[in-house]
């Protein structure tokens, strides 16, 4: 256990229970953790904790708060908890923080998202890299200490959490919807009550229906990952069956939302993308918004048509911060359906983006696929992974066959072509995998393009 290379990734922890997590790393994490922060000069005499519905989670997270405890750091437990309410409690009572969750992976995972105060993000370059080289070395002394009392405190913010998003934006007011939430036994089946029922506040003018709210870490309904088309099966036969305004699927920590119009057919997290970016830039003119390089090239025409300044970023949750951070923008989008926000202390939060997009829709009367249409204005391939030996090479030989293409290296390659057909193809940065994808003004020469291109990548 000593090595935890294979768990410790670019942004996060990751890995299956008990065999590559258990909870001796996770308790020297917990004192990796502190001892960075304090070394950097952040604040490290209190740390807030969560976990989300995994079985593992409670006994994984205490673990990490009693190596927090040996560091010298209080902790503050908020038990059951989404993602995003993690980021909440970071930013709201300025605290760095630790989210115990393997998002959307199948339930043998479990991982820490771990964040300075003010949900700032630990990454391999922002600190995770030395928590990793001090946990390790923790692991290695056979003369450790022995673990003390464990000095916890515990609160509920669930209201809290509730009650800022319902600021940010107003529900109150649009016309009766009736929405059904796949929360995949995972956490939205927890916040998705507090925020937009009545459980914790007033009522809103939302017919709830709820799918697979039970929480439970084994996932026996479907995988908590509503990128995967399978995933969204059931709620899309629902909506039909039940004549729901719209669908809303969560992933495993109700971190990402993925939206189905009233005819079971999704809308691109482009499209939500650049539909948020115009409610935030009426709100705040003139404002910078970030865009990752998969979203659709609608995206940026959409922001610089409302009066808005776009931003291109690389893939990754923490360059989508750091650019946020940088340049102050008010929101930010990524293909992966991940929404970021300046009013959430630039973190992302799949239900602030979901409620955008309820009172975009409520606050006019033509159903979503109408208003979806607004925003779609290319056709898109979505990413396709090829399994390849050498990435390198392959991505060598598409360039090479693409002679006439304007070509830029943000992010691995894109490349657009004179007729304004685009692809990007990136490298995973963990498996032997290229990543593609590839966006046309129309479906035939999209489909052409990706066809021309894979050829060569699995040729």
């Amino acid at each position: 256990m000593s090595d935890l290379s294979k768990i410790v990734k670019a942004y996060d922890v990751r890995g299956t229970v008990p065999d590559q997590f258990n909870e001796s790393v996770a308790r020297a994490l917990g004192t990796a953790f502190v001892e960075m922060l304090r070394e950097s000069g952040d604040n490290a005499d209190q740390i807030v904790i969560a976990h989300d519905m995994r079985e593992s989670g409670p006994g994984l997270s205490a673990a990490f708060g009693r190596g927090a405890n040996a560091a010298g750091a209080a902790v503050l437990s908020i038990g059951l908890a989404s993602t995003d309410e993690l980021y909440y409690a970071s930013g709201a009572l300025g605290l760095p923080g630790a989210m115990f969750t393997a998002s959307h992976n199948p339930a043998q995972y479990n991982g820490i998202k771990l964040c300075r105060s003010g949900a700032k993000p630990v990454g391999q370059d922002s600190g995770l890299a030395v928590v990793r080289r001090r946990a390790e070395e923790l692991l290695r002394d056979l003369n450790a200490e022995a673990d003390g009392p464990y000095r916890v405190e515990t609160r509920d913010l669930l209201r809290d959490y509730a009650a800022h998003l319902r600021s940010l934006v107003d529900l109150a007011g649009i016309r009766p919807l009736k929405v059904i939430v796949d929360a995949g036994n995972g956490m939205g089946g927890y916040t998705v009550p507090a925020v937009l029922g009545d459980q914790v506040l007033p009522a809103l003018p939302l017919t709830i229906v709820p799918m697979y709210f039970e929480l439970d870490g084994s996932f026996p309904n479907h995988e908590a990952n509503p990128l995967d088309p399978a995933n969204l099966a059931d709620l899309q036969q629902a909506i039909r069956e039940q004549g729901a305004d719209l669908g809303i699927a969560f992933d495993g920590d109700a971190d990402r939302c993925f939206i189905i119009d009233e005819n079971g057919d999704p809308v691109s997290p482009s499209a939500i993308t650049a539909l948020v970016a115009v409610r935030e830039l009426g709100k705040f003119p003139g404002s910078t918004v970030i865009h990752n390089l998969i979203t659709s090239a609608a995206v940026p025409e959409i922001i610089t048509e409302n009066g808005g300044k776009p931003v291109r970023s690389r893939v990754g949750h923490s360059f989508i911060k750091a650019e946020m951070a940088r340049t102050n923008a008010v929101f930010g989008g990524e293909h992966s359906a991940h929404y970021y926000f300046r009013d959430f202390w630039f973190a992302d939060t799949g239900m602030l983006a979901a409620m955008h997009v309820l009172a975009a829709l409520g606050g006019q009367e033509r159903p979503l696929s109408e208003l979806g249409a607004e925003y779609e204005r290319y056709t898109a391939s979505g990413e396709i992974n090829s399994t390849v030996a050498d990435a390198k090479t392959k991505v060598a030989e598409v360039r090479a066959a693409f002679p006439d293409a304007t070509i830029d290296e943000l992010d691995g390659m894109t490349a657009t072509l004179p007729d304004g057909a685009w692809f990007n193809l990136r490298a995973s940065n963990t498996e032997p995998l290229l990543r593609l994808n590839v966006e046309a003004p129309k479906p035939d020469r999209m489909a052409s393009l990706r066809d021309e291109v894979l050829a060569i990548v699995r040729g």
